[in-house]
C-alpha cells in the first residue's frame, strides 16, 4: 500500500479524516506520519484543537496496525483498546502524528497471535509534532481482528 492509497483508504473509511484534511506524510518500514493542516483543526485559541491532535495520534498508529498486518497477508479489523495521550505544548501550525515500527520481536508475537489465535494486541507510542516541537504523546494498545474471530 502506498501513502496516497492510505490516505484515499482513510478519507473513505474515517470520514473524520477527510474533514482533519489528514494525508500520509509517509509509510514504509520505519512506520507510519500523518499530517494535518492547522486550519481545520483549529481551536478558540488558534491553536490545535485537543481532539484532533489525538484522532491525529491515533489513527496513526491504526494505519501501521493496518497497513502492517495486510502486508503480512493478515487483513484484520484493527481496533483501539486502550490509549492515554499527553499534551506538553500547544500545536501552532501544521502538526504531525509520527507512529514508529514496534521493535521486530514485539511485531512477530503480535503477528503470530493474529494468525494462531484470530486476535492479538500491540502497543504503540506515538509522537505528534508541530514543527520540531513535541506536542503531544499518545500511548496505544491496538487489536488486530482476523475475520471470522470475535473481538
Amino acid at each position: 500500500m502506498t501513502a496516497a492509497e492510505l490516505t484515499t483508504y482513510l478519507h473513505e473509511h474515517i470520514p473524520l479524516s477527510a474533514a482533519m484534511q489528514l494525508a500520509v506524510e509517509t509509510l514504509g518500514e520505519a512506520g507510519v506520519t500523518l499530517s494535518a493542516p492547522l486550519e481545520p483543526n483549529i481551536n478558540h485559541r488558534h491553536t490545535a484543537f485537543g481532539g484532533s491532535i489525538a484522532s491525529l495520534a491515533t489513527l496513526a498508529g491504526w494505519s501501521l496496525v493496518h497497513v502492517g498486518l495486510t502486508d503480512a497477508g493478515l487483513p484484520s479489523r484493527v481496533v483501539v483498546m486502550s490509549s492515554q495521550i499527553e499534551y506538553l505544548a500547544p500545536a501552532t501550525g501544521a502538526f504531525t502524528a509520527r507512529c514508529p515500527m514496534p521493535a521486530p520481536e514485539d511485531w512477530n508475537r503480535f503477528a503470530a497471535s493474529v494468525r494462531r489465535r484470530g486476535k492479538g494486541r500491540l502497543t504503540l507510542r506515538v509522537e505528534v509534532r508541530c514543527a520540531e516541537l513535541l506536542c503531544a504523546t499518545l500511548t496505544g494498545t491496538f487489536v488486530g481482528v482476523a475475520p471470522g474471530s470475535r473481538a
